[in-house]
């Protein structure tokens, strides 16, 4: 038994699963419609995937190490949450305002293929673009590589564990939201989520592009 891929492979499920913009991302869009849901959990580790990847190739290395382009990174991070977070505020406040009792969508289980592209391209960006993940894998992969083993097959284990788990937990995610949707979809419900996912993701891009260089 491999004691230390157990261990990372904990370690790994509670940093896939703890809540960032990603995974307000994924709410928000699942509550809009399964697949919009869905399509941003598979974005979402599509994201983790480019992370990893660096990772092994060691470009993570070359971010982190070159300020300028990290800060870059960082700012263009917080400026799409900070751009999704501003659109989901005021998709709250037009909703309120035109129509209080609508749901966030006519039809919650379907989502035409416009959508779906969008969907998982955000999903994608908020997790791609965020620049805590190079420094978080640069720093955790290596723990877990034992000591006279070759690196890079370790690496690329350790890899397709953590894009595996996020393909469990984000989609599960999305699944569950829209299992409670007839809950969740209540118009007082859905404008208190789509305003509190608002009121995070722009939060989240007010720290990012507003705070000191994350190192």
């Amino acid at each position: 038994m491999d004691a230390q891929l157990i261990a990372f492979t904990g370690v790994a499920a509670g940093m896939v699963a703890l809540p960032g913009a990603d995974f307000t991302v994924v709410v928000r869009n699942a509550l809009a419609s399964r697949t919009a849901g869905l399509a941003t959990a598979l974005g979402v580790a599509g994201g983790l995937l480019v992370h990893t990847a660096l990772a092994v190739a060691g470009l993570a290395a070359v971010l982190v190490t070159m300020p300028v382009l990290f800060r870059t990174v960082q700012l263009l991070g917080g400026a799409y949450v900070l751009h999704l977070g501003l659109s989901a505020l005021y998709a709250f406040h037009r909703r309120r305002r035109e129509d209080p009792g609508a749901t966030p969508d006519d039809a919650p289980g379907r989502a035409a293929p416009r959508e779906f592209g969008r969907a998982l391209r955000q999903g994608f960006l908020t997790n791609a673009l965020n620049p805590k993940a190079p420094v978080l894998f640069l720093s955790l992969l290596p723990q877990f590589v034992p000591h006279g083993q070759p690196p890079l097959p370790r690496t690329l284990l350790l890899a397709a564990v953590v894009v595996a788990l996020a393909l469990i937990w984000f989609p599960a995610v999305a699944l569950l939201v829209d299992r409670l949707g007839r809950w969740l979809r209540r118009p007082r419900t859905a404008r208190a989520i789509e305003g509190g996912s608002g009121v995070a993701l722009t939060g989240l891009g007010l720290v990012l592009v507003t705070g000191p260089l994350l190192r």
